[in-house]
């Protein structure tokens, strides 16, 4: 190997040394909890905030579908027009029925206010607005289903695909609780 090769690649380990070193004055102060700088944890204080208190002591909005057999409760994510249009109309009574073995769907009064709102990839456990049909949808069986503009997700829920059946075949009552 020549000399100019060995050079330089001493140059280039020492350059890289000197560059990850910081002074003591760049360094910044850690808790003593055994955290390292930079990550987070539920004992640091400087660990992130719940999206609930990032919002002040402000809750995310608790939304109940009650049938004469059941209720479920759906936690909305005020965070898109479509979403705060919804909450805007309640309290209502509307029927529910399932579709195609995916979701249950719930026709609304009338459209909700859509543009601003982006689109979504639903999972299991989604309430979302489909555009279209201007109807709420229940979704239990995402699979194959992908991202479109044309769905919007409200919020989430923990119900199963038999207490959502319980929802079907009368109108059910939509309130927010808060």
């Amino acid at each position: 190997m020549s000399r100019n090769h060995i050079t330089a690649g001493a140059l280039g380990l020492l350059l890289a040394l000197t560059g990850c070193a910081q002074t003591g004055a760049d360094i910044p102060s850690t808790p003593a909890t055994g955290t390292a700088p930079g990550s987070s944890s539920a004992t640091s204080p400087t660990a992130p905030e719940s999206t609930a208190s990032e919002t002040g002591t402000e809750q995310l909005p608790v939304v109940r579908f009650t049938s004469g057999q059941t209720s479920i409760d759906v936690t909305i994510t005020p965070d898109n027009p479509t979403a705060k249009d919804f909450l805007s109309m309640l309290p209502l009574t509307v029927p529910v029925e399932e579709f195609a073995g995916r979701e249950k769907l719930a026709d609304l009064p009338r459209e909700l206010a859509t543009e601003g709102s982006p689109g979504s990839d639903p999972v299991d456990g989604d309430l979302i607005y489909f555009k279209p049909w201007g109807n709420l949808g229940f979704y239990y069986n995402t699979a194959g289903i992908g991202y479109s503009e044309q769905t919007i997700h409200l919020g989430t829920y923990d119900a199963t695909a038999e207490e959502l059946k319980l929802l079907e075949g009368s109108d059910i009552t939509i309130s927010r609780l808060d």
